[in-house]
């Protein structure tokens, strides 16, 4: 097995190393160099080639099975594509709800012919996905959501809104849950897919404070959509919503994992600081707290190649996705902080074309919203509390 292995990486070394485009290899500096696909996708030079190729091996989705589009990899075979990756300093081919979020639940609670009808095409980065979850009055308590879908024989006919859609003007699908049943809070929640272009689908971004908006508000308007589109039974839609948050707090803290491409927060600290007659950075002070956080963020990937082998092992503690989410986004937090500190007065410049638009200033605003999505701080430590600590209520 050892042999195999080992042919497998020296094989893998090199496809990448002939493959991958050498735009691929730059680091990320900006939410434009990240590639999310979709119908009318706007590639950036190189973005296209690196995503194609991938797929093409099944690789933008290695571990999934090769008859939807992944790569039949096992584990090990999957964590050495991942640090054969590392090592050239290769982006991520494709950034999509729909490997991070709706294909595991797709793989758990889809029926063959709904595997077979999307999979492929979240593999192939053909379709865009957004999350239709939070609304108005329901954001922690999400189980309280009033969006509803009435049954029309073959069909439901939706009506209601969401809020704090992530690119929902950018996506092509939603996967959206409803009401289909008023008697039961969360026994009355089914889990359903439709295409943002259907009559009746509108959506409005929400301005942040980064002065961006990937968020938006968007409002269905008797939209009409196929049972054959709903995922598990009728009113058995929180059990698939329960286990795709799982993967959604596993996605959000990937933010505390340093990206490939160097270490931007040292090498921004002293092109700004610079370094004393030692070679170290010249600010002490700055220089020990970078120093705490590299230590904190090195455990925190040892922690999460773990849970990664545990999760793929079904030994993963079913809270567990809580526990990575919070640490996750508390270390994302700090490291735009210390980014900011590093860069002093002019890292607080907005628009000129030396801070590539405010592109650090907006990223670390951008931030705060971390410990918000995808199940507030306060949530997950409850979860924690509760469910690993075991404490009492």
């Amino acid at each position: 097995m050892t042999q195999d292995l080992d042919t497998f990486r020296s094989e893998t070394r090199a496809w990448l190393e002939a493959n991958c485009p050498p735009e691929m290899r730059e680091p990320v500096r900006s939410e434009k160099d990240a590639n999310w696909g979709g119908r009318n996708p706007d590639f950036q030079p190189g973005q296209k080639e690196w995503m194609n190729a991938m797929a093409s091996r099944g690789w933008t989705v290695p571990d999934w099975p090769k008859a939807y589009g992944g790569g039949g990899l096992n584990p090990a075979e999957t964590k050495i594509l991942r640090e054969e990756m590392a090592a050239i300093k290769a982006r991520n081919p494709l950034n999509s709800f729909g490997i991070s979020m709706l294909g595991p639940a797709l793989l758990k609670y889809g029926t063959e012919e709904q595997k077979l009808e999307h999979l492929t095409k979240i593999a192939r980065g053909e379709i865009r996905w957004c999350q239709g979850y939070s609304e108005p009055n329901a954001g922690s308590d999400l189980a309280s959501l009033a969006t509803s879908a009435e049954d029309a024989g073959d069909h439901y006919i939706v009506n209601g809104q969401k809020v704090w859609t992530s690119y929902a003007d950018k996506a092509d699908w939603i996967f959206c849950l409803v009401r289909t049943d008023k008697s039961s809070k969360q026994g009355g929640i089914s889990f359903v897919l439709f295409d943002m272009a259907s009559e009746g689908v509108s959506t409005k971004p929400i301005l942040l404070i980064s002065g961006y908006s990937p968020f938006c508000e968007t409002f269905m308007d008797n939209v009409k959509v196929p049972k054959s589109q709903r995922i598990h039974d009728e009113n058995k839609g929180w059990d698939v919503a329960k286990y795709l948050l799982g993967h959604e707090r596993e996605m959000i803290s990937g933010m505390g994992l340093a990206s490939s491409g160097g270490n931007p927060l040292l090498d921004g600290a002293i092109a700004t600081i610079g370094l004393d007659a030692e070679g170290r950075l010249a600010d002490p002070l700055l220089r020990g707290a970078i120093a705490m956080f590299e230590v904190r963020a090195k455990a925190f990937g040892s922690m999460s190649e773990r849970f990664i082998d545990e999760l793929k092992a079904g030994r993963a503690h079913p809270a567990q996705p809580s526990m990575m989410k919070y640490y996750g986004t508390e270390l994302n937090k700090s490291r735009h902080e210390l980014m900011m500190a590093a860069g002093g007065s002019d890292a607080l410049e907005w628009e000129s074309e030396g801070s590539r638009g405010g592109a650090e200033a907006r990223a670390w605003l951008r931030t705060k919203a971390n410990s918000i999505e995808g199940g507030t701080s306060e949530v997950q430590l409850n979860i924690i509390a509760k469910r690993i600590l075991e404490l009492p209520a």
